[in-house]
């Protein structure tokens, strides 16, 4: 029986094979989490509006490129994509440069090759990663700013409503700024452990993941997106508050 619940769990992830989205699981909303937990790290209130579709897959696929890329294929991999992990949540916020080479050197102490390979796959994921979280990403800010922009034009909003809107576009813009940030840390830890490793364990395809990763911090320059401002919220440092929409009679 352990060994089927291994298997189940194993076989639940949402990240197939070379990294793209399974579209199975992800339908139902695993990582909505992602959105309120930015907005609790950046001190911004939930909102208590439903997530549309666009704002589902921003989350989708901001999560692969937020989890450290060692975690990608976690047994209990499942678990942690629902952010049922709270210590895995607040790791995520943990940056450590040296974290992915240390990884690459308990994990794979075998082969040299190994190493490299790992190095090599784990960037040419994010690049596969990148196209599609950016399109959605500018999507979404665009539809904030039409948001923003219907809201100026509608007096009749009750408070609860114009405070849920301008929380969704915080959560939102807080989620692509994660993202942001994330790419960066991750560039400098395959920087890392490409000038480490190819101190310790010269091979000829160190060329080969340091030409990748210059793809990969190219890539993040052309893909800086101009989101919607996150509105100031007068108690940006007290804990996330959800306001409910008042019930129809």
């Amino acid at each position: 029986m352990a060994v089927l619940a291994l298997v189940v769990l194993s076989g639940c992830s949402s990240i197939g094979d070379l990294g793209q989205l399974d579209p199975a699981p992800v339908s139902d909303g695993i990582h909505d989490w992602v959105g309120q937990e930015a907005a609790v790290r950046g001190g911004a209130p939930i909102s208590a509006f439903n997530l549309t579709d666009d704002e589902h897959t921003l989350r989708d696929l901001a999560f692969p490129l937020i989890e450290p890329p060692y975690d990608r294929q976690r047994w209990d991999a499942v678990v942690y994509e629902w952010g049922d992990k709270h210590l895995f949540q607040r790791a995520l916020w943990n940056y450590d440069p040296t974290a992915y080479y240390r990884h690459l050197q308990n994990e794979l102490d075998r082969s040299t090759a190994a190493r490299y390979n790992q190095i090599i796959d784990d960037i040419r994921d994010d690049l596969v990663r990148i196209d599609p979280f950016f399109m959605a990403a500018r999507k979404v800010a665009d539809l904030d700013r039409r948001r923003q922009a219907t809201m100026a034009q509608i007096p009749s909003l009750s408070p609860p409503e114009r405070f849920n809107a301008q929380a969704r576009i915080a959560e939102n813009s807080l989620t692509i700024a994660w993202v942001h940030t994330s790419l960066n840390q991750r560039c400098a830890s395959y920087r890392f452990a490409i000038e480490h490793l190819a101190v310790a364990e010269p091979e000829l395809a160190a060329g080969e993941a340091d030409r990748l990763l210059t793809e990969l911090s190219q890539q993040i320059a052309a893909n800086d997106v101009q989101v919607v401002s996150a509105p100031r919220f007068a108690y940006a440092s007290a804990p996330a508050a959800v306001i409910t929409q008042p019930r129809v009679r």
